[in-house]
């Protein structure tokens, strides 16, 4: 298979989806960001000065999936019609577990503004609780499904 971001001289090129048909395009991504226990349990109390971490992240995530293009050389500029962003705190691994869909109907995919939002959700998590904990870890940033267009769906096994 080819790179679809290289054109004929070895450079980058904005791959054209001009000839592509419009369809119902859905990513969902998946990402978790290990942390202390305590940082953990601060967390579920909400007891942060800079406010509620969860919901800052998910308005971090749903920014970082608008501003996708404005961060990633060649990705579309697209109207996205849907993003949303779930938690899970996972005490067993002390992580939160995040977890994004991103929605459009267009000639091209959504799958970078899923792992976008995922990883500016993972970022901001760690900027509203680093002073507590600068050893957490963003980790495990994936793909988990993908539907519409030409190539069709994708799914990750669920033991990613």
């Amino acid at each position: 298979m080819d790179l679809t971001h290289i054109n004929e001289q070895g450079r980058a090129v904005m791959v054209d989806v001009s000839a592509k048909d419009e369809t119902m395009r859905v990513a969902v991504a998946y990402g978790c960001i290990y942390m202390k226990r305590e940082t953990l349990e601060r967390i579920k109390e909400g007891s942060f000065v800079k406010g509620d971490v969860l919901a800052v992240a998910q308005v971090g995530g749903i920014m970082g999936a608008k501003k996708t293009p404005d961060i990633i050389p060649m990705c579309h500029p697209i109207m996205i019609s849907g993003c949303n962003i779930n938690f899970k705190l996972n005490f067993e691994e002390n992580k939160v577990e995040i977890t994004s869909t991103v929605k459009s109907s267009g000639q091209t995919g959504v799958e970078i503004e899923a792992l976008t939002a995922v990883t500016i959700a993972g970022l901001t998590i760690y900027d509203m609780c680093k002073a507590i904990d600068r050893g957490m870890i963003i980790s495990d940033v994936m793909l988990m499904k993908k539907s519409g267009g030409k190539s069709g769906v994708f799914e990750r096994n669920q033991n990613k």
